[in-house]
């Protein structure tokens, strides 16, 4: 293996990274850092790094990276971390020899006592990479089990006991594509199943680092087995949806790097009712160029109309089937509102069929947080609780309404305000009536595939607004949100009905005693109250928009959300606005939440005294066009012509200066590079375009729409499936839901995406749910979903007219 100019080593199907990334997510842990292993196409071993536990959690302790030195003519590359709390420096060293690579730890002293027999360095392995294959260590053999077994060693760490120990570990020995081999001369290694501690932990090789001896403390020998002149498949990138007979159709290839085209042709295939398969175009694909570490090309199938079955090929690689047809995105967003947003409501029973999906949780809600507290999922409460409620004192009010935020059981206020205001957005714009779902509250029961003469998008949209009322009942505000106060409780998987006893904790009470209503239990979900007005901009916005969608529907309701709406409005103007943020939880940036609030009241109410706020907020439309499009432009009618001139020539900049496309990829959309993958991004920057395209007519091509659209469907890097499960031929099947620890999904749902691994891996892993940043769906992005679907549906039938 040699260093190549990404600064990572490489050969021939095999890559190994070194802190090319650094826990590049939202806790600790995320399962993307240190010393990481591509191997054939795959990132199969990651987190390779000096830890503290044998089977390390995602809050468990790192070290702070310092500093990378890459010596890449010498083939090495040296990392320097520390432990601060313990005083401990080393530097983690990877060399390459003829034969393999060298691991090697180095300290500057010997180990703080207290990190004897608890610090050594560890290597993941993600576990679905190593089902139904094998291991030697030393003389002995055995294999993965597809299911963890076996006892948890009692001790303070909970570690699981090993599968092996030997000072010669090789996993897979009989699949050249998966084999590793790991030698170490001193130390012996050991591999355990972390999935025994937790479900999404993985396979660990771990050696620990000796005790009064510094300098050069570890050393592992390092052989990744690589195929000679491996080539990765060829990727044909494509909707798995299928098109309309009127639009663009462009396939995108993804190739190996070292893949020659030649003369080589892709063919459109259109399957007949005999199983015959008929060429009816045949061309070579356009080269497009490199993006990452692979090479693109373009086939442009546009000028086939018929309606039909198709299917894509290109030497031995064929899509699955795709149809074109006039009724193309027609029922593409019905898994969304059918299956995916009934599920995810909270403080319901959900049933389908003969399955219950979870029981009417948390009725107990909620506990009033204690003050001066750092929740470890994101959320905060500062040094007052800035309500009535004494810490831990009951709130009532707050067990009605809203979702599961994503693949937990939180309701984060941020995600159901944005909920409402994605699905009150379809409603003002195309008011679909479909009706699949029951919602009787009275038994708190909702029932999927049963309707009940309702329009659901209203009942979701109601069930939003009664979680972000019930805030302004108990507080006379909007409050951050609400969620379980412990570890345990949070990495839970299962029916959200277990989680609490769905009891009022009644502290006068001992765990053992119930009364029906009240328990000795504290396992009430903490309501997290720190004054954000941020956040309660943002509840008034969705207040306001849900207020006219619930007119004819639940008027009472409306009205209230109104009133409460406008009342917060003049109260968070009579004062400084309260600035107090953390993590994730605590709102967008302060005007642009005060800038959609403004918007939908004054879509609401038409006042005069709202449309004088958007003018004041201006320099925040100016400084944040992109994200604000889509409001802006439905502003028009009621702010004039005067506006509608500048919105002309904000759109028209953001045009000219290319900020609706992207040239960096071959999929013209802006594919985002943090520790979340940019799915939400590319879905709000094509309904923006949709308006665009509608409000300013010749300013921008319809496929700005489009391409967001099948970005999703299967136009993107790394593979061709639907990010949205069970839409499309082949879509989402593992995913990180409530079922996430069943390797399933929930219809309907949509993921992140792509994630790219640094420097230049697009990754999507469909093997492994637990990769949140990838796999974790997510409420407001479903809503923004079902919007995009109507959007290109309605150019799509604008077109045909």
């Amino acid at each position: 293996m040699k260093v190549n100019d990404s600064e990572y080593f490489e050969a021939p199907g095999a890559n190994v990274l070194v802190y090319s990334n650094w826990y590049d997510g939202l806790f600790s842990d995320s399962k993307i850092s240190g010393i990481e292993i591509i191997q054939h196409g795959k990132r199969i071993a990651t987190n390779g790094d000096v830890r503290l536990n044998d089977t390390p959690e995602q809050w468990d302790s790192i070290p702070t990276f310092i500093k990378r030195d890459v010596d890449a003519e010498k083939g090495a590359i040296r990392a320097s971390l520390h432990y601060p709390e313990h005083k401990f420096n080393f530097s983690v060293k990877v060399t390459s020899t003829k034969e393999h690579l060298n691991i090697s730890v180095h300290t500057d002293a010997p180990l703080p006592e207290e990190l004897v027999n608890k610090a050594g360095f560890n290597l993941e392995f993600m576990p679905s990479a190593y089902f139904n294959k094998s291991f030697i260590a030393d003389e002995a053999t055995g294999t993965f089990p597809l299911y963890p077994s076996g006892p948890k060693e009692q001790n303070d760490l909970q570690a699981p006991t090993p599968l092996a120990t030997a000072y010669h570990l090789v996993l897979a020995p009989e699949d050249a594509e998966r084999r590793i081999s790991i030698e170490s001369k001193q130390q012996p290694i050991y591999l355990y199943d972390g999935r025994t501690k937790a479900q999404n932990g993985w396979f660990v090789a771990r050696s620990m680092i000796p005790a009064n001896k510094s300098g050069k403390v570890l050393e592992w020998s390092l052989n990744v087995s690589s195929i000679k002149d491996w080539q990765r498949s060829p990727i044909i990138a494509h909707s798995q949806v299928g098109y309309h007979p009127n639009q663009n159709k462009i396939a995108v290839l993804e190739l190996d790097p070292k893949h020659v085209i030649g003369e080589n042709l892709v063919s459109l295939l259109k399957i007949m009712p005999s199983g015959e398969k008929n060429a009816v175009l045949s061309k070579k694909p356009m080269d497009w160029g490199k993006y990452k570490r692979y090479q693109y090309a373009k086939f442009d199938f546009s000028a086939v109309r018929e309606s039909g079955l198709y299917q894509l090929k290109y030497n031995d690689t064929i899509t699955a089937p795709f149809r074109i047809s006039r009724d193309i995105f027609s029922k593409a967003w019905h898994p969304t509102l059918d299956v995916f947003f009934p599920v995810q409501m909270d403080h319901v029973l959900v049933n389908e069929a003969y399955r219950v999906w979870h029981g009417a949780s948390h009725l107990d809600d909620a506990l009033q947080a204690p003050i001066n507290q750092k929740h470890f999922d994101l959320y905060a409460q500062g040094p007052t609780t800035d309500t009535q409620f004494a810490p831990l004192e009951h709130v009532p009010g707050l067990n009605i309404g809203g979702w599961y935020d994503a693949g937990d059981y939180d309701i984060r206020t941020q995600s159901q305000y944005r909920a409402v205001l994605g699905l009150v957005e379809v409603w003002d714009q195309f008011a679909p009536k479909r009706d699949t779902t029951l919602v009787d509250y009275d038994r708190k029961f909702v029932d999927i595939h049963v309707p009940d003469g309702k329009p659901d998008i209203l009942q979701q949209i109601e069930h939003g607004t009664l979680a972000l009322i019930a805030q302004h009942r108990a507080f006379g505000r909007a409050i951050n949100g609400i969620i379980v106060p412990n570890i345990s409780q949070y990495t839970h998987l299962g029916d959200g009905i277990t989680m609490t006893d769905n009891l009022v904790y009644n502290p006068t009470m001992t765990p053992l005693q119930a009364d029906g209503k009240h328990s000795g239990v504290p396992d009430d979900r903490w309501v997290f109250t720190s004054r954000s007005s941020a956040v309660n901009f943002g509840s008034i916005a969705a207040l306001s928009a849900a207020a006219r969608a619930l007119r004819d529907h639940n008027s009472e309701l409306a009205t209230e959300a109104l009133n409460t709406a406008e009342l917060a409005w003049q109260e968070e103007r009579s004062h400084p606005p309260f600035l107090f943020h953390h993590g994730n939880t605590t709102g967008g940036r302060l005007d642009a939440e005060k800038l959609s609030a403004a918007a939908e009241l004054l879509m609401s109410t038409g006042d005069e005294q709202y449309k004088q706020a958007i003018n004041t907020l201006w320099p925040e439309v100016e400084a944040h066009f992109a994200q604000h499009i889509g409001t802006l432009v439905r502003l028009i009618p009621l702010m004039g012509d005067k506006y509608k001139h500048k919105i002309e020539l904000l759109a028209k900049d953001y045009v000219n200066e290319g900020r609706h496309i992207t040239q960096a990829n071959p999929f013209n959309v802006t594919i985002t590079e943090g520790g979340w993958a940019g799915n939400g991004r590319i879905i709000r920057d094509a309904i923006h375009h949709y308006y665009l395209v509608k409000a300013f007519p010749g300013l921008l091509e319809p496929d700005a729409v489009y391409d967001g659209l099948h970005y999703l469907y299967g136009t993107h890097p790394d593979s061709d499936i639907s990010l949205v499960s069970n839409v499309g031929t082949v879509s989402k099947r593992v995913a990180y839901g409530m079922n996430r620890a069943d390797f399933s999904f929930i219809s309907g749902g949509v993921v992140p995406g792509i994630l790219i691994i640094k420097p230049d891996l697009p990754e999507n892993n469909e093997e492994w749910p637990f990769f949140w940043g990838q796999n974790e769906y997510v409420i407001n992005i479903a809503a923004s979903y079902i919007m995009l679907v109507h959007a290109a549906n309605d150019l799509l039938n604008s077109s045909a007219e």
